[in-house]
């Protein structure tokens, strides 16, 4: 079968089989759209086992994804749709990508955390009442739902009306997906909570397969896709990341962050982002083998 290069991701390479793609996850990492110039050890395996993990728990669920097989260590097969532009997406066509990342969010963290701070979301759009103070860490009175692009260089948010238009979705269909996330995160927080964890938020992506039938692609539950917390340390008032946050976190502290986004603001040419000290880089692989094994309830041995 003759294998060709598809896409060359920051942190993970497709490959075109024909009717199927094979996804290889690499040690690679990025942060704020941008690939660190280093590797972290264990990474790319840690994460493949977790998509597949969750793609079968998929299945059991009764809930339609492109995964096929699992290919050790650190690879796996999955059915292959059309990447199409939103532009060229014809109205009740099947097998494309929906162009959208759909992102559920349980507590006060991240990006909503600081678009609550500069004033840009207010209490009541995440469900509280007018007013209130929201703390870092605070659970979200219900799970926030919000959408942003998918085929653009930089991410963008976007209002319902406006995912409508891109995707090419019906109002059910829209809302089926917002269902399916629901579902699949309520499935994650049981899993992981009685292992230690509290599950924060995460991303979701979906296609249609040939007969317009929704499905989840790409992978989700992942400590790349999603953000995760130690949950002993969050009832003690302390937010220890056990994600990729550890190492937005890092740059943050640096620095870095602030000069990006401004340049990106300023639309000037951005910063190269430096690579980890070696510290830094031990203890993010640490944190990738522990999620894995809070996460799949399995002990880590690499098969490499």
């Amino acid at each position: 079968m003759e294998r060709k290069p598809l896409r060359m991701g920051s942190v993970k390479e497709v490959y075109d089989l024909g009717r199927e793609l094979e996804f290889r996850f690499t040690d690679r990492i990025s942060v704020f759209d941008k690939v660190i110039p280093s590797l972290i050890p264990h990474k790319g395996e840690t994460l493949c086992r977790e998509g597949v993990h969750w793609f079968l728990r998929a299945k059991n669920m009764g809930i339609k994804t492109h995964f096929e097989k699992f290919l050790p260590p650190n690879g796996m097969l999955v059915k292959k749709v059309d990447v199409i532009q939103p532009e060229d997406i014809k109205p009740g066509s099947g097998n494309y990508l929906i162009p959208l990342e759909v992102i559920c969010r349980w507590y006060a963290a991240g990006s909503i955390f600081d678009r609550f701070k500069a004033g840009k979301v207010k209490p009541e759009d995440l469900g509280y009442p007018k007013g209130h103070k929201i703390e870092y860490g605070e659970p979200f009175p219900e799970p926030y739902i919000e959408v942003s692009t998918k085929l653009e260089r930089v991410d963008r948010l976007l209002d319902r009306a406006e995912a409508l238009k891109i995707s090419r979705l019906s109002p059910e269909e829209y809302d089926q997906i917002c269902e399916t996330v629901l579902k699949i995160d309520e499935e994650i927080r049981r899993e992981v909570e009685p292992r230690g964890l509290v599950h924060v938020d995460g991303k979701k992506e979906f296609a249609f397969d040939d007969e317009r039938n929704l499905m989840v692609v790409d992978v989700f539950g992942t400590a790349d896709e999603d953000r995760f917390w130690d949950r002993a340390k969050y009832e003690e008032g302390e937010f220890v990341d056990l994600s990729k946050e550890y190492v937005r976190q890092h740059y943050r502290k640096a620095g870095y962050k602030d000069r990006l986004y401004g340049a990106r603001e300023r639309r000037e040419a951005e910063p190269d982002i430096p690579a980890l000290p070696q510290d830094v880089i031990a203890q993010t692989s640490e944190i990738y083998i522990k999620l894995f094994e809070m996460i799949t309830g399995e002990k880590f041995k690499s098969s490499v």
